[in-house]
């Protein structure tokens, strides 16, 4: 991990710029099809600040225009943030504190952060993924707020290109994961993989769909070559170093000192 979390929030402030523009514009089309759909201005804006999950809101943004009810539209947004399940499970033993904590600090997790923050080996840098995650909160609720506020006054958004941010977005976080140090490996399998799947399911399922089945494919990350286990290193988080060898194992005991 970062020896500097000063520094690591603002890596992450500075490499989450694209993406925080990105969901602003987001943000900005689901604001104004929320007031459209009925939604009053102060509730899509706190429901934005609230769940941040863009592919969950547009979700039950839909079931609601589609005239389902509450519950199908909650049910909808919680499949869509299923694949935030796997995403927390590799970040877990890079969180320090027990279960309520790292509970706590999982709330950080969206696509580009997660991304962002990974250090290759399993690890993640979560000063890097807090500050990555609060530029795109901004730009997620800020934008979401102006196209509430506008209440249609910009007119067809899809003028703008908004319809193309999604798959940008999404192709920008594959290649962003294709070039990372861990690229070489297993890593870059898993989002090609992810990629394929989401890419064949794309002309034959509802949209966000195959976001979901994709993120099933990142459970491979999770199995260990040789069956190795993870490493633990909760108390360890925030310095860099795990309490087991390189090789998996406890270290020897140290000598006893001499008399």
């Amino acid at each position: 991990m970062a020896d500097d979390p000063r520094g690591s929030f603002r890596a992450g402030v500075v490499a989450a710029i694209p993406f925080a523009l990105a969901g602003a514009l987001l943000g900005l089309s689901f604001g104004v099809l929320a007031v459209k759909a009925g939604f009053p201005v102060v509730a899509a804006i706190v429901m934005s600040a609230i769940v941040h999950a863009g592919s969950a809101q547009f979700a039950a943004l839909a079931v609601v225009t589609g005239g389902g009810g509450i519950p199908t539209a909650v049910a909808a947004g919680t499949l869509m943030n299923g694949r935030f399940l796997p995403m927390g499970l590799a970040l877990g033993p890079s969180l320090p504190g027990g279960p309520l904590s790292r509970a706590l600090g999982g709330q950080a997790v969206v696509d580009a952060s997660w991304a962002l923050s990974n250090l290759g080996d399993g690890r993640f840098d979560r000063h890097k993924l807090y500050g990555a995650t609060a530029l795109q909160w901004c730009g997620w609720t800020g934008g979401t707020a102006v196209g509430a506020i506008s209440q249609g006054a910009l007119g067809n958004l899809d003028r703008f290109g908004v319809d193309a941010v999604y798959p940008a977005f999404f192709a920008a976080l594959l290649v962003l994961e294709l070039r990372s140090r861990d690229g070489a490996s297993r890593g870059r399998v898993v989002a090609l993989g992810g990629a394929a799947v989401a890419l064949a399911l794309s002309p034959f399922t509802p949209a966000g769909v195959p976001v979901l089945a994709a993120s099933v494919v990142a459970l491979l990350a999770l199995r260990r070559p040789d069956g190795a286990a993870a490493p633990h290193h909760h108390a360890a988080a925030g310095t860099g170093r795990t309490p087991a060898g390189r090789d998996g194992h406890d270290p020897p005991p140290a000598p006893p000192e001499a008399a």
